[in-house]
């Protein structure tokens, strides 16, 4: 964790493990009187990951969308470049935005042979494990957002031949100039460019944030109710 760099004066791995598992464990202490307080932004964070499921169906969508006018653009002899790579941003930002949701609906694999063997070991080694998800989707969350600043940093193209418009380009880029600039960046922007890699890597930064995100607030609401808020839904 050398390169942790510190934030407000604390190491990141302080914000970023030392501070949720402090989290954790006063709602264990606390118990279901923090319950209450949390509410609020436990309903809050429910709507949150609805939201990040529902724009997985949208990009979902888009691939369906992509395919057929593929299809279509075959079958009329019409060039219509760029839609495999497309489908597979696509594709990447289905699969991320919609892992949080997934989390929260039990849709992810769980092994609970175990756990099934007393109330002891479900309450402690459920626990145990959600922690160690939460800790690891972290690292999955903070180097996904490394990788995609080191994309941007490098200035890193696709070697597809998808292109975008050069102003969609800036549009992403307007939150790190001043606003005063935005006009004339946005004036400037003319034409086709090809993909920047760093785009399309935003869903995956977003998507696994979400899922840390939500390992700690299941965590969380473990410690504070014993009792886990992850229940499969019914397919009948």
């Amino acid at each position: 964790m050398t390169d942790w760099a510190p934030v407000l004066g604390l190491p990141l791995w302080a914000w970023l493990f030392v501070l949720p598992s402090l989290i954790a464990a006063a709602c264990f202490v606390l118990g279901p009187r923090i319950a209450g307080p949390l509410g609020p932004l436990w309903r809050a964070l429910d709507w949150l990951y609805l939201g990040a499921g529902c724009l997985s169906a949208v990009f979902m969508c888009t691939i369906l969308g992509l395919i057929v006018a593929q299809m279509i653009a075959r079958w009329t002899g019409f060039a219509l470049p760029g839609t495999t790579e497309f489908a597979g941003y696509a594709m990447a930002a289905t699969s991320f935005f919609a892992l949080a949701h997934a989390l929260t609906r039990g849709a992810h694999i769980r092994v609970s042979i175990i756990l099934n063997a007393n109330a002891f070991l479900k309450r402690w080694l459920d626990l145990f494990a959600v922690f160690g998800a939460a800790v690891i989707a972290t690292y999955f969350a903070r180097y996904a957002i490394k990788a995609n600043g080191f994309s941007a940093l490098l200035n890193d193209r696709t070697q597809g031949q998808d292109q975008i418009p050069e102003w969609l380009v800036t549009l992403f880029t307007l939150p790190s100039r001043a606003p005063g600039e935005w006009g004339a960046a946005l004036a400037a922007s003319e034409g086709l460019a090809y993909t920047p890699i760093w785009i399309p890597q935003l869903a995956m930064s977003a998507g696994t944030v979400l899922l840390a995100v939500a390992l700690w607030d299941t965590l969380c609401r473990m410690a504070a109710t014993g009792r886990n808020p992850i229940v499969s839904e019914a397919v009948e």
